[in-house]
């Protein structure tokens, strides 16, 4: 160790320089975007009625006069129109043409099945309207006009209301509508009937398609078939 001048100096070697340190860099915070805010949806408080915003479709019937046969079967063929699915249940099958027993009638009569009808329809002569308690009634004689010996047999019955059925030349008839009841094979059933002359007709009385959509099917190749019970 050598002394020179009151400095110490230790060795050869000299102090090591000091060592700068580049201060740290801290690098910016990146910026960081929010999502826009989302509106809350409002909230009804429970209890609220929901107000429907589809409207209900026209009733097609609204309008239609009840007694316009016309109407009626016109309305029925916009709805027929819709097609329905068909069932794999079993129907029964009737004939274009069968015997009925109509309730008071003791004779059996015949019957043609017309699905190019709307309503049933049978011969009546000498009708005559009265009152039975406060209500209107008919009072008509039920015959086959076809025969050369026809048995006559005068009914009563509750009139239903009056028809307006159009002839062939345009022009409207009215017609008193009864409702009767009657027997076909071994099924009761009841139904309306208008009033008319059938005498140039084919059948006393006529079976049409408020009857038959509730009977079954019509088999127009065949006759005579309610008494055979088919099904199909």
């Amino acid at each position: 160790m050598l002394i020179a001048g009151g400095l110490t100096v230790l060795g050869s070697h000299a102090a090591p320089a000091a060592v700068e340190t580049a201060p740290e860099v801290k690098e910016a915070p990146k910026e960081t975007t929010l999502p826009a805010p989302v509106p809350a949806k409002e909230v009804k408080p429970p209890g609220e009625p929901v107000k429907a915003t589809t409207e209900k479709p026209a009733d097609p019937a609204v309008g239609i006069d009840p007694d316009d046969e016309a109407a009626a079967e016109n309305l029925e063929a916009q709805k027929a129109a819709v097609a329905k699915p068909v069932t794999a249940d079993l129907v029964q099958v009737y004939g274009w043409r069968e015997h009925i027993f109509i309730k008071g009638v003791v004779e059996k009569t015949q019957a043609k099945l017309d699905t190019g009808a709307l309503t049933s329809s049978i011969h009546a002569e000498e009708k005559e309207l009265f009152e039975r308690d406060g209500k209107k009634w008919v009072r008509f004689i039920v015959t086959d006009p076809s025969l050369k010996k026809p048995v006559r047999t005068r009914i009563e019955a509750p009139l239903v209301r009056i028809a307006r059925i159009k002839e062939p030349g345009g022009q409207s008839t009215p017609r008193e509508v009864v409702r009767l009841s009657f027997t076909i094979g071994d099924r009761k059933c009841g139904g309306e009937f208008t009033l008319n002359n059938r005498s140039n007709m084919l059948a006393p009385v006529l079976i049409g398609r408020n009857m038959i959509k509730v009977l079954g099917w019509v088999d127009p190749s065949r006759t005579y078939l309610a008494e055979q019970k088919i099904f199909r």
